[in-house]
């Protein structure tokens, strides 16, 4: 044995027995026995690194201290610097210096030397600051790629688009138009960085706007020429493989945006033809969102004990419910992460699937080819199904399966379009599902909406009269050292006062006595009278509670819940 393995031994890093089978181990598995040792924790990076300085004769470099920002990092392909972990770190003519953990790697210089045309030279770093300083760089590099300024609005050639004669002639090539693909994917990644829920591609007669919904609210974010409209949308359907040609029907598809090698996001796409060209809006689904924790969802704790208990039950149904954007899937898909384990098969029927969930059989349905809900459901029942999520019951024949999978041993999770708890049970009722089987099946119904958090850096105190408190709902009792909050506005929070959304829930059990009234024919005010003398909250109780919390402010619950 020679060479760094040896003299790891001699300085007491390693113990002959550890350095060989960290040799032989590392050449099995074809790695640097640099990068084997230091992230097998045999040894620190920095004292690997200073056994390899004196051994190759080297200075150890501490990459901390150089700025990457003015590396030649194009002159290296990416495919190169991570394929041999060797980074560009600067240039000198015709040479250029290249930082590596493992200055016996030839192979890799060559190949750098190779492709660039220039004398590589080893710059000896440590180990684990080159795999962080790699990510870093490269990363940057990507984000960059996608980022555009304000100044390309200006620039973005008009020639293809001032004659609307030429509209109907827009070709594929005309949407790899670089400063057309850059606009687009910097509106992209804006939409991301902002927190943005959706974007909105909207053509008029004399203006184009492209706006984000922040926060549940409507922003504008990009006013292009009107003239670029027609390529806009011709980019985005080519990203999301729809029918270029055609713009007289709505169409749906999908674009996959990698951020970095660890991180993409989903856009779900759908165009609609308007009286001057194609409306497009891109829906933002963000995995991340489904690992939250029910914890991060804003459920107060008896609540959130609720869901937990109806989801540990082995069967019966559990309903989400509220309008569309008010947080229902991401409910669902949190309560699916809980389920999610090795020893249940479940199974998803949704329009579309919006976020890809390892261990779980999800299904796109399409009506075109005739996979309905319902057939969905009916195939889910002869595989042997644990748990059942249908995206939304919308029919009386997609109710039945589902009420019967609930009634024979399968724990099944879908959404209906309801104000609130109790109507999500005449609904039902009035979709002819019979009272029995819908007290005999539902178990939990979760009404719910999407409140903007006060930016925790400017709220400020606001003094209203008892009067008008007891007037919005608040009781005597709640009265007392009640301090509210409203919105300011500061850096933070861009100038709204708020940053980010808390869930404001209704979260009823179909308890016995519950049961009964559906029985004998209570309409949605009658059941919410017994929810309240349960002790349920309706929405606009819960959303008092997280104002009273200084969650948020009264105005932003008056927005979103009614009196």
């Amino acid at each position: 044995m020679g060479g760094l393995a040896r003299r790891l031994i001699n300085e007491g890093l390693l113990t002959d027995a550890a350095a060989r089978d960290a040799q032989a181990k590392a050449a099995k598995e074809r790695m640097p026995l640099v990068h084997w040792i230091v992230s097998h924790q045999l040894a620190s990076a920095v004292d690997v690194g200073m056994a390899a300085s004196r051994e190759f004769g080297l200075s150890l470099l501490d990459l901390n201290a150089m700025n990457m920002e003015y590396a030649p990092t194009g002159d290296v392909s990416e495919t190169l610097i991570r394929k041999h972990r060797a980074l560009p770190l600067y240039k000198r003519g015709k040479k250029l210096y290249v930082a590596t953990s493992d200055p016996t790697n030839l192979q890799g210089l060559d190949e750098i030397k190779f492709n660039t045309g220039l004398a590589t030279e080893p710059v000896l770093v440590e180990d684990d600051k080159l795999d962080q300083t790699i990510e870093t760089v490269l990363n940057a590099i990507e984000a960059a790629s996608l980022d555009v300024g304000d100044d390309d609005l200006e620039n973005l050639d008009l020639s293809d688009g001032e004659d609307e004669a030429d509209d109907d002639n827009i070709t594929r090539a005309d949407t790899e138009s670089a400063p057309v693909v850059r606009f687009v994917n910097k509106i992209l990644l804006d939409a991301i960085n902002r927190g943005a829920s959706d974007i909105h591609f909207e053509p008029y007669e004399k203006k184009y706007r492209i706006r984000y919904r922040q926060d549940g609210i409507l922003q504008e974010a990009a006013t292009p020429p009107v003239q670029l409209g027609m390529r806009l949308a011709a980019r985005l359907k080519v990203m999301s493989r729809m029918d270029l040609a055609e713009r007289r029907i709505p169409q749906d598809g999908r674009i996959k945006l990698n951020l970095s090698k660890t991180k993409a996001i989903d856009f779900r796409v759908n165009t609609c033809p308007t009286l001057f060209g194609e409306k497009i809006v891109l829906r933002i689904l963000d995995p991340s969102s489904a690992q939250l924790g029910i914890d991060a969802l804003g459920y107060e704790p008896h609540q959130k004990d609720l869901y937990l208990k109806y989801l540990n039950k082995p069967y019966g149904m559990i309903l989400v419910t509220g309008p569309t954007g008010s947080g229902k899937t991401v409910s669902l898909y949190t309560g699916l992460n809980i389920l999610n384990t090795a020893d249940r098969n479940i199974s998803t029927a949704e329009d579309p699937a919006e976020i890809n969930l390892p261990g779980i059989n999800q299904v796109n349905v399409n009506p075109k080819v005739g996979l309905t809900f319902a057939s969905a459901l009916k195939a889910f029942l002869r595989q042997d199904p644990d748990v059942i999520m249908v995206g939304e019951i919308r029919d009386l024949e997609t109710a039945e399966i589902a009420i019967k999978a609930a009634q024979t041993g399968h724990l099944v999770l879908s959404t209906l379009h309801t104000n609130d708890a109790p109507q999500t049970l005449t609904r039902m009722l009035n979709m002819g599902v019979p009272a029995y089987n819908i007290a005999s099946s539902v178990s939990l119904i979760i009404a719910q909406r999407l409140a903007r958090r006060l930016c925790k850096q400017c709220k400020q105190p606001v003094e209203i009269p008892k009067e008008e408190l007891l007037k919005e709902g608040f009781r005597e009792s709640d009265l007392d050292k009640l301090t509210l909050f409203d919105a300011k506005g500061c850096d933070a929070c861009s100038g709204t006062g708020y940053k980010g959304r808390v869930g404001i829930y209704q979260v009823m059990p179909v308890n016995e006595d519950m049961g009964r009234a559906i029985m004998e024919g209570s309409n949605a005010m009658e059941l919410a009278q017994l929810a309240e003398q349960q002790g349920i909250n309706d929405l606009r109780r819960s959303g008092l509670e997280k104002v009273m919390q200084g969650v948020t402010s009264l105005v932003e619950v008056n927005r979103v819940t009614v009196d």
